[in-house]
């Protein structure tokens, strides 16, 4: 029973693809339709107004109660037994709220110059700096040391001199 059922889904997949490839809104006898249809135009215009929201959506930062407002407009176009529903209660006070990098977002530039100053206090507190100075002191003497038994105090100087 269960493979007849997912046969049956995948033919009206493929059946609704090879509708939508023969039938687009620039067909000339869609067009006809429309321009003859009041209904027809009524819902083309809606169907305009969605997709110019759509892109204004996407190029305009837009507020945080726009979920809500989505919703509520979206519930207002349903029936009205499917209006008063439990779902649409939820969805009608639903609201998206902002991840903590988001919320944290302007605050960038100053979080990662305190990050940085605690990081220039630890080194200066445990001795890092000190440490490294010591370290490429100790490095030099040690080069030097090769240097002179290597090829003579004399060169050694010069070399070391500068």
């Amino acid at each position: 029973m269960k493979n007849k059922k997912t046969n049956c889904k995948n033919i009206r997949d493929r059946l609704g693809k090879i509708i939508a490839n023969y039938i687009s809104f620039d067909a000339a006898w869609v067009q006809n339709h429309i321009v003859n249809c009041p209904k027809c135009q009524k819902r083309f215009a809606s169907l305009g107004k969605v997709h110019l929201a759509l892109s204004l959506l996407k190029s305009k930062p837009h507020r945080l109660d726009l979920l809500r407002n989505a919703n509520i407009q979206t519930i207002d176009t349903l029936a009205h037994s499917v209006r008063g529903t439990t779902k649409a209660d939820k969805l009608r006070i639903a609201r998206s709220e902002p991840g903590l990098i988001e919320r944290l977002s302007p605050l960038k530039g100053s979080l990662v110059n305190a990050a940085a100053c605690i990081a220039i206090l630890f080194f200066v507190k445990t001795g890092i700096f000190n440490s490294m100075e010591k370290f490429q002191t100790d490095s030099r003497k040690a080069i030097q040391n090769y240097y002179q038994k290597q090829v003579g105090s004399d060169l050694s100087g010069e070399i070391f001199s500068g």
